[in-house]
């Protein structure tokens, strides 16, 4: 297995709608298990293929404390949506920052596993919050849209400069390890 980069907001490939996945193979399941491997590392309770760059229709979560039970949601659709209420949220894709959304409480979801098998679930509560958020990855969206324009700017703003920051380090990095190695 292998940790996959995130990729980070406002990388525009963040924005890229996801593709159904019509090859069930052993490429896709070690995909899975490497998306779970980096959901965990992170740490996160959610992972969708398009925060790794593969822009496919493909999930995983596990909100259990001990990582006791990992989900795979291929090709997910909301087939009901019951109880709307308000949760913080946070990302993966958006790291330090979290703000509530407004989601529904009660899902009912039907899916594929790593194998192909279509499977229908009923989720509540973070679950379903977790679900719907990783779900809306695999449309090109982020929760910070639905956050107003002047907190998605300001949070896009703070996370340009850190990405530059890390760049700049990174640079530095490989100059100072050059110059060493003369």
């Amino acid at each position: 297995m292998a940790l996959l980069p995130i990729l980070e907001f406002p990388d525009p490939r963040l924005r890229t709608r996801a593709e159904p996945v019509t090859v069930f193979d052993a490429v896709l399941a070690k995909l899975v298990d490497d998306m779970f491997e980096t959901m965990y590392a992170a740490p996160g309770i959610g992972l969708a293929a398009s925060q790794v760059n593969v822009h496919r229709r493909l999930l995983v979560m596990d909100v259990t404390e001990d990582h006791s039970e990992p989900l795979v949601f291929i090709n997910p659709e909301i087939l009901a949506r019951e109880e709307v209420g308000v949760m913080q949220e946070g990302c993966l894709s958006v790291p330090g920052f979290f703000d509530d959304v407004e989601r529904a409480q009660r899902i009912k979801v039907r899916a594929q596993d790593r194998h192909g098998i279509t499977f229908e679930r009923e989720l509540s509560g973070l679950a379903a919050v977790c679900l719907q958020h990783e779900m809306d990855h695999l449309e090109g969206k982020l929760f910070v849209d639905y956050l107003s324009v002047l907190k998605r700017d300001r949070i896009r703003r703070k996370l340009e400069k850190t990405q530059r920051d890390r760049s700049d380090r990174a640079g530095a990095d490989k100059v100072a390890a050059g110059v060493g190695a003369r």
